[in-house]
């Protein structure tokens, strides 16, 4: 995408909110909005039509929700990354979202350094998991889990090595690759590969699923 404007589609059915977005991410100059759309159905059209790269996509909007919007954007539009926009009182609905290909998640209330990060992040093909956002919402996410669902992370993470389980317990914390790399004394690249191997292990689409999942598992 080098020399390529980041082409971004804003769904929510708040004017408002679509509008301070908008004036954000426009203040960088890698940044393009293509689109808007005020429900989900919009969205998904919005994201084909205008070839998106990232959709920041809202779970309450009306004729077709996030949710269900999320799985025809990505047949409209798979080269896009989907970023959930929410709030904390939303956990449940977070959930499903990221486990059904949601890119990673926002708070509305964001500040604006962290929204344009998450849109380069997304861009370049990294989930987004803004560290202090992560931790509260996936902790409060794992709270009241079966017992079936965290021996299923279990069994799946048994699978990992010992040091990919240590870089899968540090996506768990949001940590980027460079953080994790410092943690672990590893190189940024050494840390991608190894994100790489697990997810291809874990069969997970992302690195907020294998968050999720660390999560599930204890780690």
């Amino acid at each position: 995408m080098a020399g390529q404007p980041i082409r971004v589609v804003i769904a929510d059915d708040e004017p408002l909110i679509r509008a301070g977005i908008r004036m954000i991410l426009i203040s960088d100059p890698e940044i393009q909005v293509v689109g808007e759309a005020a429900d989900g159905r919009a969205a998904v059209e919005a994201a084909r039509v205008h070839a998106a790269d990232v959709v920041l996509l809202d779970i309450q909007m009306p004729v077709l929700d996030g949710l269900s919007a999320l799985p025809e954007l990505r047949r409209a539009a798979p080269a896009a990354r989907v970023i959930i926009l929410t709030t904390f009182g939303e956990r449940e609905n977070v959930l499903r979202a990221l486990e059904h290909g949601g890119a990673g998640f926002l708070l509305k209330d964001t500040a604006p350094a962290e929204l344009i990060g998450a849109v380069r992040a997304a861009a370049a093909g990294d989930a987004y998991l803004s560290p202090a956002a992560t931790r509260h919402v996936v902790e409060r996410l794992a709270t009241g889990r079966e017992a079936a669902r965290a021996e299923e992370a279990r069994t799946r993470v048994a699978a990992l090595s010992e040091k990919e389980r240590d870089v899968l317990s540090l996506l768990g914390e949001g940590l980027s690759n460079a953080d994790a790399g410092k943690r672990l004394h590893m190189s940024e690249a050494t840390v991608k590969t190894y994100v790489s191997r697990i997810l291809a292990k874990l069969h997970c689409e992302n690195r907020v699923q294998a968050a999720l999942l660390a999560r599930d598992a204890g780690l």
